[in-house]
């Protein structure tokens, strides 16, 4: 039988409002929480909201046969808990099913592997038991940030007691093997790696809304029939995609995206070949069919699949630099008594700041423009390099963390609307060309 795993990523950072050198010492909150209110709501109203109630009716409609994964990173997690409480409790909703897994990662959706060992184990230590407590159950599959993987990266995970441990199916790393088998990284005893099928997942998360597309509009038969078709050798097929794909990256009336998963159940489960499976679910009874290298890091990000996406350039490397060294400082500040610090330095490690620096103006450069908030890389570096420097400067001062007051206005993201919408056709017809 071949299962299908369909894993959602949940995610918002914590955007910066402007903030320019001059801003240094003058007591200018960083967070524009005005902004980053206003996402998350609109968000959970056209994503997170409509297609819990979608997934809690399938799980019904299909007896429970319907099944599927989250990962919800800490930052998202903090902003629905502040203004969408109702989104949490539909989350927990599904929970309660028993028929989805919720996975763990680091909290704040960090580039710590990369930055500092001990902050990594901690955030995933933070996270884990935040999961635990929401949802009742602790995970035992783990998903990095930005699906990134290394050997080094899997012995931690195994070492932390995860089962299983979730990949991108890349082709640089699979060669000629399929993304459809379970696989132990090189140096586990024990963990199983599940890779993402980038061909299958890509066509709902960015080719679905395409009209340039040659099998535009997608129905939800057609694509069962194409998994269908599927040999049956095949132990599993691994869909995973951000979550905001259904209702925010497209929308749901102009897409049909919303009625294209109310209906994929069901027309997948016509096939009595085929199961849905959550991760932890698969790797219990799946076994590992090789042992698979993994020397360099591994994303999901880009033609690349690497990490140039966040550390390519000299400003994003100086910026994750600057960031770790201020570590530290800022965990003695902690210690003292104030822990508030250190969440605020936590939620500058978010991937998504280093991310907006990316200067990749031929490759992936339209998909980079989309998602930043704004109008350039450097833009985004001097923003994030000066509250770096506040941060310092209010710290050696002795100030408490709560003296920095919240932005009551907010920056020009939502007037970027429309112009982001075109840029999300222009990544659509890029990625299929990368695809062919």
């Amino acid at each position: 039988m071949t299962s299908v795993v369909f894993y959602f990523q949940v995610h918002q950072p914590y955007r910066l409002q402007s903030f320019k050198p001059s801003d240094i010492g003058t007591h200018r909150a960083w967070f524009d929480e005005h902004v980053n209110r206003e996402i998350v709501r609109r968000v959970s109203e056209r994503c997170y909201l409509p297609m819990n109630r979608i997934l809690l009716e399938q799980i019904e409609a299909t007896d429970k046969r319907f099944r599927c994964s989250f990962s919800l990173s800490g930052t998202v997690l903090s902003q629905l808990r502040d203004w969408v409480p109702e989104a949490i409790d539909s989350f927990v909703a599904l929970a309660e099913t028993g028929c989805v897994e919720f996975l763990a990662e680091t909290s704040h959706h960090s580039l710590a592997f990369e930055g500092h060992t001990q902050e990594f184990l901690e955030q995933v230590r933070v996270h884990r038991e935040t999961i635990e407590q929401l949802f009742g159950s602790q995970p035992t599959t783990f998903r990095n940030t930005e699906l990134c993987i290394n050997e080094t990266i899997a012995k931690q995970v195994e070492e932390l007691g995860f089962d299983v441990l979730l990949g991108e199916g890349a082709d640089r790393l699979l060669g000629m093997r399929s993304a459809r088998h379970a696989y132990r990284p090189r140096g586990c005893k024990r963990l199983k790696l599940l890779l993402r099928s980038y061909e299958f997942s890509d066509d709902i998360a960015f080719r679905f809304s395409n009209h340039a597309w040659d099998h535009h509009p997608l129905f939800a038969s057609t694509f069962a029939s194409w998994l269908h078709a599927v040999p049956d050798q095949t132990g599993f097929i691994g869909l995973f995609m951000d979550y905001e794909t259904f209702g925010e990256h497209q929308w749901a009336k102009e897409t049909g995206i919303l009625e294209f998963m109310k209906h994929l159940p069901g027309y997948v489960l016509e096939d009595e070949r085929f199961c849905f499976k959550t991760p932890a679910e698969l790797c219990a009874e799946l076994e590992p069919l090789a042992e698979l290298a993994i020397p360099d890091t591994i994303s999901w990000a880009d033609q690349e699949r690497d990490l140039t996406a966040w550390l390519g350039n000299l400003m994003q490397q100086e910026a994750h630099r600057e960031l770790y060294a201020l570590m530290d400082t800022v965990r003695a500040a902690a210690a003292k008594g104030d822990s508030e610090w250190l969440e605020i330095w936590r939620r500058l490690t978010t991937s998504d700041h280093v991310y907006y620096m990316c200067t990749k103006y031929f490759s992936d450069g339209d998909v980079h423009e989309y998602f930043t908030p704004y109008d350039s890389p450097h833009e985004a570096y001097v923003r994030f390099l000066s509250v770096l420097a506040d941060l310092r400067l209010r710290i050696e001062r002795g100030e408490p963390a709560r003296a920095s007051r919240p932005a009551k206005t907010g920056t020009k993201q939502p007037a970027r609307r429309k112009r982001k919408q075109s840029k999300r056709k222009k990544v659509q017809r890029k990625r299929d060309q990368s695809l062919e």
